[in-house]
């Protein structure tokens, strides 16, 4: 059977400092490498290799150990298409650091969506009273467009286009989400209507009802 050691870590570790972390790391990591070569000459799947350089079993080179025994890594090195419509729905509140430079130029957006990263937005793209009465628009929805995100930023940079309204009411959520998903929700064009029966009420005519399937 598989063996997964995991190190374990709390707050208790964190007093101890970076070094008690790394030492049983390591130490967990020697256990398991001496209990899958110990493994291996039992049921005569690892070959133990000796020159006249080595001593003894290389125990903690990942060559030796089994595939069962080691996980996959891999790097992401380019993105081939982006699915998400970078448009999220959330909430605007002044930054924590009232000192910084950034405080004065820019107001955090958070989303709703968990998954998609917080972002900083352009002060002259939120309500004109919002640094005066920033607790008034706690509540308000709005829609942000994340525009670009730095490889040396912990936040995305993206421009609000939209308040939504109050959240929590129908159409405010309703019209979040359609954005978010890219769906197309304006008034059909003059053309598209033009297309619709002009009489109203309109009826099946019987000549159409004779030669269709009712599936009413």
């Amino acid at each position: 059977p598989d063996v997964i050691i995991e190190a374990q870590f709390d707050d208790n570790d964190a007093e101890h400092g970076q070094d008690h972390l790394q030492d049983t790391l390591s130490d967990d990591i020697k256990k398991l490498s001496l209990d899958t070569v110990e493994m291996g000459k039992a049921v005569g799947i690892i070959g133990v290799h000796r020159t006249k350089q080595d001593d003894g079993p290389k125990v903690n080179d990942p060559r030796f150990l089994p595939d069962e025994f080691l996980q996959r890594t891999a790097k992401v090195v380019y993105i081939l298409e982006k699915k998400h419509s970078r448009v999220a729905t959330g909430f605007i509140k002044l930054l924590g650091d009232r000192n910084s430079e950034l405080f004065k130029r820019c107001a955090m957006f958070s989303p709703v969506d968990h998954r998609v990263p917080r972002v900083y937005v352009p002060l002259a793209d939120c309500p004109p009273d919002f640094m005066t009465r920033p607790e008034g628009y706690s509540q308000n929805l709005f829609i942000c467009r994340i525009v670009d995100w730095k490889e040396d930023s912990n936040f995305a940079t993206g421009q609000l286009s939209k308040s939504l309204g109050q959240a929590g009411e129908i159409e405010p959520e309703t019209e979040g989400i359609l954005r978010e998903y890219g769906v197309d929700f304006s008034d059909f064009s003059p053309e598209a209507l033009e297309c619709l029966p002009q009489n109203l009420p309109w009826v099946i005519s019987p000549e159409e009802l004779a030669k269709r399937r009712d599936l009413r």
